[in-house]
């Protein structure tokens, strides 16, 4: 029988690996909380309109990356691949945006078809986060401070630089677009391939190329900056002296642009290249035009995304991870005897007295020796030994395992605050 296996690029997190998720998730989410933004959560599939409205029909996602299927009712279904147009889908559908002003997030799996390669797979995992019914260049500001301190949080500020550009308005990309397409087209022979193509459908996108060739004709190429309506214009000069005078270093990318035509104004980008080639880690922007574009009402917003498996690898590459992540007992209760029923209820005992302590109770019967070689095994610092006359005398045994101290035999009372005493941190949960 052929042996069954995860789909390729959709990789199992195994019990090893889940405390360094866990840190990383806490991190963002405790300081989301600072920042009294709320979570709100959608589901994993969605009509596959809702993303051919949001992202287009003519992109590589739509037409090549989506897993798309038709359910048994014959409608077209789509895993989410990417949470932008569907939090906008569940605000507008509980009419969380007319006249209100929003402050979500969102954590959860994405899938698209890519080539899997290190730091992305085809089911990925991304914080959202998302800002509706504010125009002035503050909320972005706040969006940006929100995210540095993230970034400080896990103690990879020094491994980043924050990029930021400004797209203008329509109109104002509408005309660049002219100017620009008049300049390439000069060059057409010389494009990459990808950038001919970009030509007539997306020629925003040339300027993402990472062609060395295609990058050398962009150096002469007209600058989006300088097409600035005196709005947006004005609006960048505010962002950026809030971001001056907040402390947060950034640099003005004059190439750093967003495909779709619903994005204007901020656009910015977390990078770093200590994984290899420079690699994006966060990336967000202002897409005022999305809500009505999806059959709202004109809505302003702005948001960004962190792909948490590079997040994570960027973490594991600069050192920053804390040790003991994966540690899972700190005591360890060894049941030697008939005494299974009196070792169930000390345990729940200590788990009621200790709500933080992250104790192990043994099952399945066995030696003395075997279990303490189970205690040992699990890196517990303490093991608890519950025999028959610990049992008779309402008594535990503790046995330090990592420290050269004497074994004591003490009531459940005195066990409990020998722990507390041990741990002092149990005592502030």
């Amino acid at each position: 029988m052929k042996k069954l296996q995860a789909i390729r690029g959709m990789n199992d997190l195994l019990p090893d690996e889940s405390g360094q998720w866990q840190y990383l998730e806490n991190t963002l989410k405790s300081i989301l909380q600072q920042y009294s933004y709320r979570e709100i959560r959608f589901p994993i599939v969605e009509s596959t309109e809702l993303f051919k409205r949001s992202i287009g029909e003519v992109t590589d996602i739509v037409e090549k990356e989506m897993y798309t299927f038709d359910d048994r009712n014959g409608d077209s279904l789509t895993l989410r691949p990417e949470g932008t147009a569907s939090c906008v889908r569940a605000c507008e559908q509980h009419g969380l945006l007319y006249n209100q002003t929003q402050r979500l997030w969102y954590m959860g799996p994405m899938f698209r078809h890519e080539r899997p390669q290190k730091g992305r797979y085809r089911q990925f995992h991304q914080l959202g986060v998302e800002v509706f019914g504010m125009t002035g260049p503050d909320i972005d500001a706040e969006v940006l401070l929100l995210s540095a301190r993230m970034l400080r949080a896990l103690g990879v500020a020094d491994q980043v630089t924050l990029q930021l550009n400004s797209l203008g308005s329509s109109e104002a990309r509408a005309a660049y677009k002219t100017a620009l397409v008049d300049y390439l087209s000069q060059y057409r022979e010389q494009l990459d391939e990808d950038s001919q193509r970009r030509l007539t459908s997306n020629p925003l996108r040339i300027l993402d190329s990472k062609n060395p060739d295609t990058q050398k004709i962009l150096d002469g190429a007209p600058v989006l900056l300088e097409h600035l309506d005196e709005a947006s214009a004005a609006h960048f000069e505010h962002l950026k002296a809030m971001l001056t005078e907040a402390g947060v270093p950034f640099e003005v990318n004059p190439r750093l642009v967003r495909g779709l035509d619903y994005y204007g104004k901020t656009a910015f980008e977390w990078v770093t290249d200590a994984l290899g080639a420079q690699g994006t880690v966060c990336a967000g922007g202002r897409y005022d035009g999305l809500v009505e574009q999806l059959g709202g009402k004109p809505t302003p917003a702005i948001g960004f995304g962190i792909g948490l498996e590079r997040l994570l690898l960027l973490l594991q590459a600069t050192g920053q991870l804390p040790e003991g992540l994966d540690r899972r007992t700190q005591v360890y209760l060894v049941a030697v005897g008939e005494v299974q029923s009196s070792a169930m209820r000390s345990a729940e005992r200590l788990r009621d007295a200790l709500p933080g302590l992250q104790l192990l109770a043994h099952c399945g019967g066995g030696s003395f020796k075997s279990q303490m070689k189970k205690a040992d095994k699990s890196g517990a610092d303490i093991a608890l030994i519950l025999g028959e006359d610990e049992a008779r005398n309402g008594q535990l045994s503790l046995k330090y395992l990592r420290e050269d101290r004497p074994q004591e035999t003490l009531s459940l009372d005195q066990t409990i605050e020998q722990l507390r005493a041990y741990w002092p941190a149990l005592s502030n949960l």
